[in-house]
């Protein structure tokens, strides 16, 4: 009996006869044998056909086959631990589905810029391939680990009547008759329903307008979001820890093989264990100096800065207690210098910079009234957001952890442009 079967579940079907469908990727001819590379979404396999197996006329059809072509491979499993992945298919027959036109995407060299105008067809690729499996799998790790301790997940608005980070990173619509804008956070949302369900938690695009050219900056961003009522900022520092050791975890566990196919280096992320070192801006400043950063206290640091900071220590680094300046209008002063803000960035290590950033909300009415005055922010948008400081205000936090940075540094990439399927990115709005 022939049973249809996905390629990362064929090590349960040895010695079996099974059905798989897929896509051509490579493949090679050894006289009467061909050599097949086929992918199937889950993953890559060699399935080998015989001109004595398959018959002259399909032997024929599969030698002018063109890469991506699309077909039926059945055949009986076979364990082999010379072959990518420990398996092979010898096929007793192929059924040809479709024949691609010539692919545009060749073994040879191509530059990002041909890649990127083919995403569509590059996240075909192995790497490409590797590459999202990890990102679907922190996404999953991440969602597990909040839904697994009693938090709520409750979605936020994507257009909304004002700003949460800022007014000059804002896209612009029209809601009907009046102005809207796309979310950069689902945090004053997030915030709301954290009085109603005490610990929540939001997964969903942000849009940042943000005329950067870096490798770290995408304009179209997911970020999850949790926001619990009664925590302080040591709280949210060890949930933060917690949440990154735990996806980490997980993603070693079931992606070392496409860990493998990006040639990461598993060492640094086995690190990845309590306790992450904390140090106050000021200490952060200070290590900056000493490393021949121009800096001073006060200013907000930049991709180098959190490079340079990163780079000297084996595990994410907690950089807490930002001045007021560089701060949303919503941080919380700390009690014992107002000054800073009771906010902290978590920083990965290896040079990848800052991967989630939060900390602790203002919490009395008056000071986020004076605040909202004096960022010139339209205070009649933001009744709704003084309310909650009205009927039953409460100490409260949370942060925002980027799907994206958090991919590029557990996978060890160059750019965080190969993290999402399709990005947007100051100059690349197609495909």
């Amino acid at each position: 009996m022939r049973v249809r079967c996905y390629i990362e579940d064929i090590g349960n079907h040895v010695g079996e006869t099974v059905t798989l469908e897929g896509w051509l990727a490579g493949k090679r001819s050894s006289g009467k044998i061909q050599f097949l590379q086929v992918r199937d979404g889950t993953g890559f396999i060699q399935c080998v056909a015989s001109r004595s197996d398959v018959g002259d006329e399909s032997f024929a059809e599969l030698d002018g086959l063109t890469q991506e072509s699309s077909l039926r491979v059945t055949g009986t499993v076979a364990k082999d631990d010379r072959a990518p992945g420990g398996y092979e298919l010898a096929a007793d027959s192929v059924e040809v589905v479709h024949v691609a036109e010539e692919y545009p995407i060749s073994r040879k060299e191509h530059g990002t810029s041909f890649l990127m105008d083919h995403r569509h067809l590059w996240i075909r690729s192995s790497r490409q391939f590797a590459v999202l499996r990890v990102r679907a799998t922190v996404i999953a790790a991440a969602r597990r680990y909040f839904d697994s301790r009693g938090y709520t997940l409750l979605d936020t608005p994507i257009l909304t009547p004002a700003a949460c980070e800022g007014t000059t990173t804002l896209f612009a619509t029209r809601y009907f008759d009046e102005d809207a804008y796309l979310s950069q956070s689902g945090q004053l949302y997030n915030e709301a329903t954290a009085m109603a369900f005490g610990k929540v938690y939001c997964l969903g695009p942000a849009f940042r307008a943000e005329k950067a050219k870096t490798r770290r900056h995408l304009i179209e961003f997911w970020q999850i979001e949790p926001e619990i009522a009664y925590a302080d900022l040591d709280e949210i520092m060890d949930i933060q820890e917690e949440m990154v050791c735990e996806i980490v975890r997980e993603v070693l566990s079931k992606r070392e093989p496409e860990l493998g196919i990006l040639e990461r280096d598993l060492e640094p992320l086995r690190r990845v264990e309590p306790p992450f070192p904390r140090i106050a801006y000021g200490e952060a400043v200070e290590r900056l100096k000493a490393s021949g950063q121009d800096v001073e206290w006060g200013v907000d640091f930049g991709a180098e800065h959190e490079t340079v900071l990163s780079q000297q220590f084996d595990r994410p680094v907690l950089v807490h207690r930002y001045p007021r300046d560089v701060k949303p209008f919503y941080m919380e002063d700390d009690p014992d210098d107002p000054a800073v803000t009771l906010s902290v960035d978590m920083l990965a290590p290896e040079g990848y910079g800052e991967i989630v950033g939060g900390g602790q909300r203002v919490e009395h009415l008056d000071v986020l009234e004076r605040r909202i005055a004096e960022a010139g922010m339209p205070r009649e948008e933001y009744a709704w957001y003084l309310d909650l400081r009205r009927y039953g205000s409460v100490p409260h936090g949370g942060f925002g952890m980027g799907i994206e940075r958090l991919v590029t540094w557990i996978c060890g990439l160059a750019h965080i442009r190969e993290t999402i399927p399709f990005p947007r990115m100051l100059s690349r709005l197609r495909p």
